[in-house]
């Protein structure tokens, strides 16, 4: 199946991938001035005293970045766990309306978390909240990235409906999987 929005969620996967580059990068140079810190004390001189304040905060925020932003790329690209061993012994025909069912209940829990996203968000920007680690983080910065990962993965979960039931309602013994990504489309 080909995704319309495919360089969207793509996009997404590169969010992630920045995030979790940023995470490494962070804790590397932690670790950096941990080991210079041993090192001086080691041969008798005074530690450097060197740290990123709120390593493990930020670090947390960006492990929550690559997570939420991967998760339509991961979905289009058949990288979420599935229960598959009941639905494969289906019919085709009775598969891909049970596919159906089940995207439109994966769409409705993430429309409710959109809407619970969007009102945590607008109450952080309303109330001025902000983390309570070292670092004061505005939380809606946060809380923003985690929207927009919950509604790619919406468009995403909307988009493979849509091809789902345009399969059920014209050829339903031609299904095969919805998410299933074709190699002529791999970048």
């Amino acid at each position: 199946m080909t995704f319309k929005f495919n360089k969207l969620y793509q996009w997404g996967a590169w969010g992630a991938a920045a995030c979790m580059i940023m995470i490494c990068a962070l804790i590397a140079i932690q670790v950096i001035f941990r080991v210079v810190d041993a090192l001086l004390t080691m041969v008798g001189m005074d530690r450097l005293g060197m740290s990123i304040t709120g390593v493990s905060e930020i670090a947390g925020y960006l492990l929550v970045g690559a997570t939420f932003l991967a998760l339509a790329y991961t979905f289009v690209h058949q990288a979420h766990i599935r229960m598959t061993l009941v639905i494969t012994r289906l019919p085709s025909t009775v598969r891909v309306w049970f596919e159906v069912l089940c995207l439109v209940i994966a769409l409705a829990l993430c429309v409710l978390l959109i809407y619970g996203l969007i009102d945590l968000t607008r109450l952080s920007l309303v109330y001025g909240d902000v983390s309570s680690g070292f670092l004061s983080i505005p939380l809606w910065i946060p809380q923003t990235v985690l929207v927009v990962g919950v509604a790619l993965l919406g468009l995403a979960l909307l988009e493979a409906l849509l091809m789902t039931l345009r399969i059920a309602l014209t050829d339903p013994s031609s299904y095969h999987e919805t998410t299933q990504v074709d190699n002529s489309e791999r970048d």
